[in-house]
């Protein structure tokens, strides 16, 4: 019976103990909205930043000049070889595209089951329908969040020397 009542007592702390902090966030929010942020002060090396200032990146193919910066705008260009003018990106190059006539009739199967089991809110679906619809949301996060680094990934790989792929 002893354990018993030291376990409702420390979930009780526990539960007191996270209801404080969350009074504790909400009385400190508002004034941590409030706060302005610092100001900087300029030392005697500290050169001021023309933030009028405009650059433009672009790409220039062969023997193309690099046409010239109007007033105060800076122009930066990449040369690439002629040959790379009317090329498809490299990040498209070499990617086969599964043709439709070629998908295996299980595999439209499944899509319609994916997208009825969304439709109609069955567990781990992450929808606002049916009774089980709200689980399944991290793990959708997780896929989006996974996703998101395979993109970035291979934009890092497609400018891996600094210079936009076109």
């Amino acid at each position: 019976m002893t354990t018993a009542l030291t376990t409702i007592r420390s979930l009780a702390v526990a539960a007191a103990g996270f209801l404080m902090g969350l009074l504790l966030a909400a009385w400190a929010l508002p004034i941590a909205a409030r706060a302005e942020p610092p100001v900087p002060t300029q030392t005697a090396a500290a050169q001021p930043v023309d933030n009028d200032a405009k650059t433009v990146s672009i790409v220039v193919y062969g023997n193309d000049p690099c046409p010239q910066g109007k007033n105060d705008e800076i122009v930066v260009c990449a040369r690439e070889p002629e040959s790379e003018r009317y090329r498809i990106p490299k990040r498209f190059r070499g990617k086969k595209g599964e043709n439709a006539p070629s998908n295996a009739w299980g595999n439209k199967v499944r899509s319609v089951d994916d997208a009825s089991r969304f439709a109609a809110g069955l567990p781990n679906t992450c929808s606002a329908v049916g009774s089980g619809g709200q689980t399944g949301c991290y793990q959708s996060f997780v896929n989006q969040a996974a996703a998101e680094r395979r993109m970035q990934q291979q934009q890092k790989q497609d400018q891996a020397d600094g210079n936009p792929q076109y």
